[in-house]
């Protein structure tokens, strides 16, 4: 609706906005109405009319439908009441007839009862639709003026714009000043950072110079410095993929240690799985209170990355080891040195007669899932006295040899349990021990025929040959078949040292 019209074009627009025929017509016929007349049509249509703006709002949506609302319910009290009263009176003169009359008053009284009744309760009836119609009235007639004076009511834009404009710029202003004392914040913690860290540059700057000072006073004779210069010579430098070699020191280190160690240099089981790779740790016994662990998993993790390297590392001297001893075969003439190396090798690996084809099938791996199976068996995952007091991880036996003597051994048994000075030693002695004893052939057969084959030497394709490592047999290569599996020790057969050079499968 348009603003600053008169009360009576506020009417006319309604009848415009409405479409209401009958003012249209009298518009078209250029005759003038009055405001009564074009209130009237209005009212007649349905149409909510805008009262003065001078009368309230409260006052016209919820005063005067209250008052009307109660007169109206107070003409239904009086018409009740009335009813009631011309019953009692009726009542009350039959009840006198009856006194007087004996004969014919009885009936007329029940008659009269049964009416009155009858009256009552159409009474009763009627006052439910006058109630319903009320209350309809009241709560129509509500709406209906509030939204009609929610419909003539003019807000100002201009008003609005500036109140949306102040709100907008508050919020800005806010932001901005939340940016400013976070970035001042950064910027202070940074500076104290930056001193810190010049604070520990200096101090060590300082160190190395006193350090310099010290070795230039201490001169060395002439002769010995010449004799350095003489046997200097340029280093060669590292590939980046290689990693040195960490030999642990032959300490009582505890467990806390080894895996605050293992956190220092990444070394994550997950990680080793999926890019077949280990890093050179070598510890040199177990910890005393591996058992301590209570967690079954953290403590097999422990003792599979102990053991792990160990193994690997024998494996890649072996594969070495074979390597050259196939180039020097294929060679017409050999060299002294290398004549030598056979000799050793043939020794070291109990072949007779000089019999290359025979050591060619014993020089090879021990396969890693069997190996940490076996290690895993034979020590308690590392718990067991026997490593504990003597790295014999594999319960290798001996009858000269020093060795620890078995709790439980019987009295025509005279056997010991081997001692090593480090776990890399019964390591080394375990695969020598898989590699020459005549117990095993069967074994380094079937890992032959797999070479010739050139398939990849797995685990679980050889545990069924090591039915004499224990004596229980059949009962032993399930045992070692079940930790392979549980633990998915076959994972680990193609692992190598971070730091070796990567060497393609041997094929005959």
């Amino acid at each position: 609706m348009k603003k600053n019209l008169s009360y009576r074009d506020k009417l006319l627009e309604l009848g415009r906005i409405y479409k209401i025929t009958e003012i249209q017509n009298y518009i078209k016929r250029k005759k003038n109405l009055t405001t009564q007349q074009i209130e009237h049509i209005l009212k007649k249509n349905n149409v909510p009319i805008p009262k003065d703006f001078n009368v309230s709002f409260f006052k016209k949506s919820f005063t005067n439908p209250i008052s009307k609302a109660g007169k109206e319910v107070s003409g239904i009290y009086s018409e009740t009441t009335d009813g009631v009263e011309r019953f009692f009176k009726k009542t009350k003169r039959g009840a006198t007839g009856l006194y007087d009359d004996t004969t014919g008053g009885l009936g007329n009284f029940f008659v009269n009862l049964w009416r009155n009744a009858g009256n009552i309760g159409l009474g009763i009836l009627n006052t439910f639709p006058k109630l319903f119609s009320t209350v309809s009235n009241f709560i129509s007639s509500a709406f209906v003026n509030t939204f009609s004076s929610f419909y003539n009511s003019e807000v100002e834009k201009t008003k609005i714009n500036k109140l949306v404009k102040g709100f907008g710029i508050a919020v800005f202003v806010c932001a901005i000043g939340i940016v400013f004392f976070t970035l001042k914040e950064n910027f202070d913690k940074t500076e104290k950072i930056q001193l810190v860290q010049i604070e520990k540059d200096k101090s060590k700057k300082i160190e190395k110079q006193k350090e310099v000072k010290k070795k230039e006073e201490k001169k060395l004779p002439k002769k010995v410095e010449e004799k350095q210069v003489k046997k200097t010579e340029p280093k060669k430098e590292k590939s980046p993929s290689q990693v040195t070699e960490l030999v642990l020191p032959n300490l009582n280190i505890k467990t806390e240690t080894v895996l605050s160690l293992f956190e220092d240099v990444d070394y994550d089981l997950k990680t080793v799985r999926y890019q077949k790779k280990v890093k050179p740790i070598y510890f040199t016994q177990f910890p005393k209170d591996l058992d301590e662990i209570k967690d079954t998993k953290l403590k097999k993790e422990t003792f599979i990355k102990i053991v792990l390297p160990l193994v690997v590392a024998e494996n890649e001297k072996i594969l070495d080891d074979k390597i050259k001893l196939r180039k020097i075969i294929s060679k017409k003439m050999t060299s002294e040195k290398e004549k030598s190396w056979l000799r050793l090798k043939l020794r070291e690996y109990k072949v007779k007669n000089s019999d290359f084809s025979e050591l060619d099938k014993r020089m090879d791996i021990i396969p890693v899932s069997i190996a940490l199976a076996q290690a895993a068996k034979e020590s308690g995952w590392g718990t067991s006295r026997f490593a504990l007091e003597g790295n014999a991880i594999f319960g290798q036996w001996t009858w000269t040899g020093q060795g620890i003597e078995p709790l439980n051994k019987g009295k025509h048994e005279g056997h010991k349990i081997l001692r090593f000075p480090i776990l890399r030693a019964s390591v080394k002695a375990y695969k020598n021990n898989l590699n020459t004893h005549k117990g095993y052939s069967e074994f380094r057969e079937k890992r032959h025929s797999i070479r010739k084959r050139n398939k990849s030497i797995k685990g679980l394709d050889l545990t069924d040959t090591l039915d004499k490592y224990a004596q229980t047999g059949k009962e032993y290569t399930d045992i070692l078949e079940q930790i392979i599996k549980q633990n998915d020790l076959s994972d680990f057969e193609t692992v190598q040292l971070t730091n070796s050079v990567v060497k393609k499968d041997i094929q005959l």
